[in-house]
């Protein structure tokens, strides 16, 4: 019988290790990769950190409109829950003071000792007298069972304002949760691009903070609009389509500066929604606070008949607004990276414009 040999084991030299090493660096780059949760690949150029930085950012972007959107509902569930109880408190008052009344009433009946009419009658000295009095107590009986109806009313009224609460209490505890989880997106994301810039030189980020994003983005503007992109206009060359636009407009001018902060709508800071918001506020008209629910706060206009004034749109999910200045510019709130500044519209997808006043 032949004897059962153990296999030999093969060392891992020449080829062999070269491959393992290879597998275990691709895994490790892998496990590194952009996902906002591990480290960059230290072999990125400034280019290419650029580039996903500004992606980074369109994200944050879009996680931020649904932050500011989802904080718009969660308080005005707040304001109706609160407006809820105040209501119940208001009726709950008045019950209270109803019960009083008929408690009132009910002890004065047991204290007099009230028996059958007919016996009161019979045994009265004084029977017109009796018959008055009568006619008293059947009014008061009456009354008596108008504030009893009223109560049981009031009662229902009051579980049915209770019952409304407790429901727009659960809408608002749904909205807090989506704030929560927006919020951690945003973070997130912002936190990564934070990381992936800390690592270019001096000189690449300024570069980066001059553009606002990745470089070469302004060489790739059409010819028309560089013709159309002749300088910062002013609010005193401004034709906005009336007044309001252009109080708007002359408010997003003196706001250039302003550093970016998510979620923010001024005085000091901004997002790009909070800035027009702001804008046309001072100008005494109301927006939406979402650049989705604001695109359609008025009439679309087409990109070759923009007035300053109007709000224009970027990206396929509307996730970016400035206000529109003339000469093919709009001063917008751009990211956490550059302040409230001018901007060509070509510097991003254009989606849509809208008219407000």
């Amino acid at each position: 019988m032949a004897a059962h040999r153990k296999p030999r084991q093969r060392s891992l030299g020449g080829q062999t290790v070269r491959t393992a090493a290879t597998v275990a660096l691709a895994g490790a780059a892998t496990a590194t990769g952009f996902d906002g949760t591990g480290h960059a690949d230290p072999q990125l150029t400034p280019e290419q950190v650029k580039a996903r930085v500004e992606k980074l950012y369109q994200e944050a972007e879009v996680a931020t409109e649904k932050y500011n959107g989802a904080k718009e509902k969660a308080d005005k569930a707040q304001e109706n829950l609160e407006e809820l109880r105040d209501q119940a408190a208001r009726r709950t008052d008045r019950l209270n003071s109803a019960r009083d009344e008929l408690g009132s009433l009910a002890a004065a009946q047991y204290r007099s000792g009230s028996i059958d009419p007919s016996w009161q009658l019979a045994l009265s000295t004084d029977p017109d007298q009796y018959l008055d009095g009568a006619a008293f107590v059947e009014r008061v009986g009456s009354r008596q069972a108008a504030d009893v109806s009223s109560v049981r009313k009031q009662l229902l009224e009051i579980e049915r304002l209770r019952g409304a609460a407790r429901v727009e209490l659960g809408t608002l505890k749904t909205r807090q949760t989506e704030l929560k989880r927006h919020k951690k997106t945003v973070t997130s994301k912002l936190t990564t691009a934070r990381q992936l810039l800390d690592r270019l030189s001096t000189e690449d980020r300024a570069r980066f903070d001059t553009t606002g994003g990745a470089p070469g983005r302004a060489s790739r503007t059409s010819a028309s609009s560089r013709r159309d992109f002749t300088g910062p206009a002013s609010p005193a060359t401004v034709h906005a389509s009336d007044s309001r636009a252009a109080a708007a407009v002359s408010y997003a001018y003196t706001k250039i500066g302003s550093p970016y902060v998510w979620g923010a709508t001024g005085p000091n800071a901004f997002d790009c929604s909070g800035l027009t918001q702001a804008a046309y506020r001072s100008a005494g008209i109301s927006l939406p606070r979402t650049t989705y629910a604001q695109i359609n706060a008025g009439r679309r206009v087409a990109r070759s008949e923009l007035r300053p004034g109007d709000l224009v749109f970027f990206y396929s999910g509307i996730s970016h607004v400035g206000i529109y200045i003339g000469n093919g510019q709009m001063i917008h709130a751009p990211n956490p990276s550059a302040p409230v500044r001018v901007a060509p519209l070509d510097e991003m997808p254009f989606a849509g414009a809208t008219r407000v006043a």
